[in-house]
């Protein structure tokens, strides 16, 4: 019975930001790593960022220096704050988790960067 919800999305132009967040539940939300993905039209689905249950974070290149993951394990919460967002970021974004051997993923948010 986990769930995972995502919000945030939205249009904006190149140049600006975004904060996506991800409510969990149905897990001991501390224990788990969290990652966001993203999927373009016509392209495969990729990593975008990972943070660990120790906080440790990594990147998808094409996003360093711009997007910043980070967790607020009191409120089941993990956050992708986007900056200086570019066209080629437009896609589905997704919020993932790992456990039992399966991926659990939300419904996705759609992440438009259009002038």
């Amino acid at each position: 019975q986990v769930q995972l919800v995502e919000s945030g999305g939205g249009l904006v132009q190149p140049g600006g930001s975004l904060r996506l967040s991800c409510a969990a539940s149905g897990i001991i939300f501390s224990f788990y790593a969290m990652g966001w993905y993203r999927q373009a039209p016509g392209k495969q689905r990729e990593l975008v960022a990972l943070i660990t249950r120790g906080y440790s974070t990594n990147y998808a290149d094409s996003v360093k220096g711009r997007f910043t993951i980070s967790r607020d394990n009191a409120k089941n919460m993990v956050y992708l704050q986007m900056n200086s967002l570019k066209p080629e970021d437009t896609a589905v974004y997704y919020c993932n988790v790992g456990l039992n051997g399966n991926a659990y993923w939300g419904q996705g948010t759609q992440v438009t960067v259009s002038s």
